[in-house]
């Protein structure tokens, strides 16, 4: 049975942090550790430069920065194509070819893109390149076949629009091109809380995250710093788990589920402290980090490995997205001269 293609990355505005590890990252070790798919991981720095042109550094600055992260965590460039979107020629090529089976007023609803453009403050001077980002997307996904995408569940609306164009396309010249597939995490991976609050997503704009690269003193840090339940005044009192940001992460990164549950009924009971239950919240989070940063030191003291990495995987990408430009080129008609 054939490998099912997996496309997925990253837009390069910063380091990752734990938000990208249960979002996206775990499930990618998952994935590469697996005989049922190909993956390729995209660093999306044409997608970051949509609404930085003016900021271009912030983008360049990032790229290692996430290319590290990447490598830190355990994907294998031996197992996983990790490649940089800029330096496939084919995307541009393919996203100008998608325009014309794509009006303005169904880019205009999506949702996604909506919320986008009003958290951005685009409503009155709205960059095209971040208006047809879905496009650029489509782009993207079919330049490497491929049959999964995932993604957070707001981003199911773009990639419904992806399969609409894919769907045109091949209704007017064959089947060239593969549909693909959403495939949106379920439960907290969908939506971890910044450390401020349960109903802020972590997120690099709002500085509420724990980044994969934080040194232990400011994991500590943070985790010090993070909501718990504003009534529980006392060790004594009585306190409340829901929505407390603590045992959110503990319900996620915690190894021992018995213990959890002790807390937790300890803690709602009376007689367990903030403090005590953010002390094993640290020493959980240091058994996830520490080799990540271990791994993550080393690839620091070479960056021209890394450079190489992203170089080789850049040319891998470039040949696979080529031979897909072809077929287009060929379906459409325009080799006019051989």
């Amino acid at each position: 049975m054939s490998k099912k293609v997996v496309l997925t990355g990253d837009r390069p505005t910063g380091k990752l942090h734990l938000g990208h590890y249960v979002g996206s990252l775990r499930s990618r070790l998952e994935m590469q550790d697996s005989d049922d798919y190909e993956m390729f991981v995209m660093i999306a720095d044409e997608q970051a430069l949509a609404d930085n042109a003016r900021n271009p550094e912030k983008v360049r600055g990032s790229l290692l920065e996430v290319a590290m992260d990447y490598l830190a965590v355990g994907l294998n460039p031996d197992k996983t194509t990790i490649f940089v979107q800029s330096q496939i020629p084919a995307l541009y090529e393919l996203t100008f070819h998608y325009m014309g089976f794509i009006n303005h007023g169904r880019l205009s609803r999506i949702p996604t893109l909506k919320d986008d453009i009003r958290e951005k403050g685009f409503e009155k001077e709205l960059p095209m390149s971040w208006f047809t980002f879905p496009v650029s997307q489509c782009a993207d996904i079919t330049a490497f076949g491929a049959h999964l995408v995932p993604v957070g569940a707001d981003q199911l609306p773009v990639i419904e629009l992806d399969r609409e164009i894919v769907r045109a396309f091949n209704q007017q010249y064959g089947q060239i091109l593969v549909e693909p597939e959403g495939l949106a995490p379920s439960g907290i991976a969908q939506r971890l809380p910044g450390i401020h609050g349960p109903n802020d997503k972590m997120s690099k704009s709002l500085n509420n995250g724990i980044y994969l690269s934080d040194s232990s003193a400011v994991v500590k840090e943070k985790v010090m710093q993070m909501y718990t339940d504003p009534d529980h005044v006392k060790v004594e009192d009585a306190g409340k788990i829901k929505g407390n940001v603590v045992f959110i992460y503990l319900d996620v990164f915690a190894p021992d589920g018995p213990k959890v549950a002790a807390m937790k009924k300890q803690y709602q009971q009376g007689g367990l402290g903030d403090v005590a239950v953010k002390k094993y919240l640290i020493e959980v989070l240091e058994n996830l980090l520490n080799p990540i940063r271990a791994r993550r030191a080393e690839f620091e003291k070479n960056p021209e490995q890394v450079r190489d990495i992203l170089r080789a995987g850049s040319l891998k990408a470039n040949q696979v997205a080529n031979q897909t430009l072809a077929k287009v080129r060929a379906a459409i008609g325009l080799n006019y001269f051989g």
